[in-house]
Formats: C-alpha cells, sequence, structure tokens
C-alpha cells in the first residue's frame, strides 16, 4: 500500500501542510474563527452580501415555500420556479439570451469544456487560470496547451495551425487580482476561429456597469466573448454558479454537459438568495465605489510602505512573500495582531512565488484598512531589524 503518512510529512516539512479552520457565526469582516474574533482580509465576499439581512431573509422564505432541497437533477424533477427565475435574471443581468445554473464554478468549467471539445481539438489557456478550467480541458480528452501568463504573442503562435476550439482564461485572476487582456483575447480567438470563454468569478459584482464584470469593463458583447461564466459565492454572498451565452450553447449544455446532467440540483432557497443578491449588487452601486476607495488607499499606502504588491486594481492585493515559510511567518506575525490572512502556496501558485492574498470587502471600514496598514507597517519593521 502507498505511504500516505511518509507523504503527509514531506509536506509539512515543506510547509505545504494546509490546514482547516472551524467558522464560529456568519461570514463577514470580523468573523469568530476557532473561539476567536478576528480581523479577516481572506473572504471572496467582496460586495458584503453574505451575511445581508434582506439575502438570509429571502433564503428562509425560500425554504418555506421550496423546502430544504431539490431533490432531483434538473433534468428529472428538480428544475423548480425559482431557478428558472435566477436564470432569466442572470441572463438579463449579463446581456445574453440564456443562463444556466450549475452547481459550483468547477462543475460549470468542467461541464461547458468537456461539452464542447474533445479528442483531436485544442483548448489553449493562460498558465495561471484557476484549476477548474485546466481540469475541464484534461477531462474533454482534447489536447491542452497553456500559453505563459497573459502573453499574447505566445498565444498567437499557438493559434496559428488553426487547430483550435477554445481560448478559456480567468477575467479576474484569483492569484494575483490581475484583468486578462480580454480585447486582445477576443480578436485572437476570433481571427483563429475559436471561442473565448471566460471564467469571471472574481469580476462579476465588481467590475463594469452594475457589476456586469470584465467582459463589460472592457466593452466587449457576447459575440466577442460568446461563453461566459460566472460564480455566486462571491461577490453574490451565496453558492453555485452559472453559464451565459446563446440559445444554442445553453441548449448545448443542457444535452451534454455531465457535471450539469447527472448532479441534483441546488437547492431552490439558495436561488431566491441568490435573486435577492443580485437585485442589491445592481442597485447599490456605493458598495462598488466604498471597495473601489478602499483598494485605492490601501495601494497608495502600501507604496508608501515599501509593499511589493502586484499590479491589481480589483479586491485581490497579493503580497508576494516568496518562499512557502516566509509567507507562513508573515501570516503568523499578522495572526497574532488579530489580523487573519492565509498565506498562499504552492501548487496553489507556482513554485518561488508564495503568497499573502490579501482580499477586500465593501464590508470592510476605513478604520478596518486603517488596521492592516499599522500590522503591515509593523511586519515590514520586524522584517529589517
Amino acid at each position: 500500500m502507498p505511504d500516505l503518512g511518509s507523504e503527509l510529512s514531506r509536506l509539512r516539512d515543506a510547509h505545504l501542510y494546509r490546514s482547516r479552520r472551524v467558522l464560529n457565526g456568519p461570514q463577514g469582516p470580523r468573523p469568530v474563527i476557532d473561539g476567536r474574533r478576528r480581523l479577516a482580509f481572506c473572504s471572496n465576499d467582496y460586495l458584503g452580501l453574505a451575511n445581508h439581512p434582506d439575502v438570509v431573509a429571502a433564503l428562509k422564505r425560500g425554504a418555506d415555500a421550496y423546502g430544504a432541497g431539490s431533490g432531483a437533477a434538473h433534468l428529472v424533477s428538480g428544475h423548480s420556479a425559482a431557478h428558472q427565475a435566477l436564470e432569466e435574471e442572470l441572463a438579463d443581468f449579463v446581456g445574453r439570451p440564456r443562463a444556466l445554473l450549475f452547481s459550483t464554478g468547477y462543475m460549470a468549467n468542467l461541464g461547458v469544456l468537456s461539452a464542447l471539445a474533445g479528442h483531436g481539438d485544442q483548448v489553449i489557456e493562460d498558465r495561471l487560470n484557476h484549476a477548474s478550467l485546466l481540469d475541464g480541458a484534461l477531462l474533454s480528452r482534447a489536447r491542452l496547451r497553456r500559453y505563459p501568463h497573459t502573453d499574447m504573442r505566445a498565444l498567437t503562435r499557438m493559434l496559428e495551425d488553426g487547430q483550435a476550439r477554445i481560448v478559456a482564461t480567468d477575467g479576474v485572476f484569483s492569484m494575483d487580482g490581475d484583468l486578462a487582456p480580454l480585447p486582445d483575447l477576443a480578436r485572437a480567438a476570433r481571427d483563429a476561429g475559436a471561442w473565448l470563454m471566460v471564467d469571471d468569478a472574481h469580476g462579476l459584482g465588481v467590475l463594469g456597469r452594475e457589476g456586469r464584470g470584465s467582459t463589460d469593463h472592457f466593452g466587449l458583447d457576447p459575440a466577442r466573448v460568446p461563453i461566459l461564466v460566472g460564480t455566486l459565492g462571491k461577490a453574490f454572498g451565496t453558492f453555485g454558479a452559472f453559464v451565459a451565452g446563446s440559445e444554442e450553447l445553453i441548449e448545448t449544455l443542457i444535452q451534454r454537459a455531465r457535471s450539469y446532467i447527472y448532479t441534483t440540483a441546488p437547492p431552490p432557497a439558495l436561488a431566491e438568495a441568490t435573486r435577492m443578491s443580485l437585485a442589491i449588487a445592481r442597485r447599490e452601486s456605493w458598495r462598488r465605489e466604498h471597495l473601489t476607495e478602499l483598494i485605492r488607499r490601501f495601494r497608495s499606502a502600501a507604496a508608501g510602505l515599501g509593499l511589493a504588491l502586484t499590479a491589481s486594481s480589483t479586491p485581490i492585493q497579493p503580497l508576494v512573500a516568496g518562499s512557502a515559510a516566509r509567507a507562513l511567518a508573515w501570516s503568523r506575525t499578522l495572526e497574532q495582531a488579530g489580523i487573519l490572512v492565509p498565506a498562499i502556496r504552492p501548487p496553489t501558485v507556482p513554485e518561488g512565488s508564495a503568497r499573502l492574498r490579501i482580499s477586500f470587502s465593501a464590508a470592510h471600514t476605513e478604520q478596518d484598512l486603517a488596521r492592516l496598514l499599522d500590522a503591515l507597517a509593523a511586519l515590514g519593521e520586524r522584517e529589517a531589524a
């Protein structure tokens, strides 16, 4: 039998072992974790909607109306009126004819890529894409080719043979916070006769008009980005994912996406909660405005402290440490000050680029930001000593 214990010991020795924490209460900027209240800068709840009272109330009403579970797959008897309404509202939100709900973003990406590509095709992806995009291409049995991060010259060379079926990219890269060069990608994919697929998990709700995401931020219409994937557990504060596109795309996924066909539909109550969070996100522009101001102030102050941030204008603000050991040490020092920013280490990020992934929420205050900056300043002084 394989010696699993030795492999776990190796991970510990390499500072790559991961441990879970227990959240004692609702999500928010000051959660109680492992019995201790902390100031957290690590959630993807970018708009502060995960514990919004109206969203919670909608979830309760949904449970009263539909019960706790959906009971079956969408194609059997699990597709409720709540699911249908949410799909229609999401399609309207992103300006596309149809949207299709999936249980998770991982399942959405696996479903799309395995349904649309296969043996003999090529799927070309950014090297720093989310694992679900990479795994989806592998599951499809197409040839997966990866170009260096945002390197359009390398991508163009890969497209020259005309074999690419899909060019897939994150809209906002989850560990770096930077945006994909979507206009250039759209042009290159169109010229090569390939579909452009954008996973906008970290852009929707945050970027563009009403938070319509990175494609809206760049002014790209559905013809230039025919496949759009979004998640609901980040800026919208609930759970699940969707794919939006043409009538033909959605009907194809209903017929062929295995991760849609062969799984139980999400609880309808979650769909009701998401309908409420989507409505709040669209009408309360102050959330994005406050978030943008927090990010601007943080980056300005961080520059004054000499912190080596990556080039990100999104809520994801990585502070690169280099080694996993150093990133862990930084995280532990901040935690001693009552601030939670977990270390991100390989294989989540490339070797030598372990980091603190600082993420902001509209629920953070100016006082929260000041406390974080004071702790980072102290961390810098400790490093210099």
